[in-house]
């Protein structure tokens, strides 16, 4: 069964596989960083994501397909057909920068899905991403997160400007759906909704 929910219209379901194939870089062995004797989990913001030979080194299947920034930015020539005819969207991870990928693509909306990969719960640079796609840059299409995605995060990530949430596979999408309504009014202004609750409702 499909992990996958999507809001279209402003209404929440779970949609069975959309056809979109996440392209994934060639697994390569990585240092294991340490700091205070404790491994860093996290990567650095603006670090480097791929090797020259990853990126060469990709495998980019026919069909509507999402693909690693890095192999976008060194490969997007060969791409040109593809993208006219809807078939290319981008992925990001957390440590990526969305600006990035704005001063290569002027206009964001060439790409019908930009995706931001999730790597830990806990790592919230996703939520910067999202509000940043949305209200900078102007982007109108589907916004989606994957990755470790869970049902507390849903809330605030659809508050960013995500649309889209592909749940980890080992949690229960219908549990996730659930939660989107987990709060009817939210206080603060967002994405979303920009103004705050006191703003959009007259004392009486």
């Amino acid at each position: 069964m499909s992990n996958l929910i999507k809001l279209q219209d402003g209404h929440a379901a779970i949609v069975a596989a959309d056809g979109w194939q996440i392209v994934r870089l060639p697994v390569v062995e990585t240092e294991v960083k340490k700091q205070a004797g404790k491994v860093v989990l996290f990567k650095l913001t603006g670090a480097e994501s791929a090797t020259a030979e990853q990126i060469a080194g990709t495998e980019v299947p026919a069909g509507k397909v999402l693909l690693p920034l890095s192999v976008w930015l060194a490969r997007k020539a060969e791409f040109a057909a593809r993208v006219a005819a809807g078939e290319i969207g981008v992925w990001l991870a957390t440590h990526e920068l969305i600006e990035t990928l704005a001063e290569d693509q002027t206009d964001l909306n060439v790409f019908p899905v930009i995706a931001v990969f999730i790597e830990r719960f806990a790592d919230g640079r996703a939520y910067s991403t999202g509000a940043l796609v949305r209200s900078r840059f102007g982007f109108k299409n589907e916004l989606r997160a994957f990755g470790d995605v869970l049902r507390d995060q849903l809330f605030f990530l659809k508050r960013c400007g995500f649309n889209a949430y592909d749940i980890r596979a080992d949690r229960s999408a219908e549990d996730a759906l659930a939660s989107l309504q987990d709060f009817s009014e939210p206080y603060q202004g967002a994405t979303v909704i920009e103004q705050p609750v006191w703003r959009r409702y007259a004392r009486g």
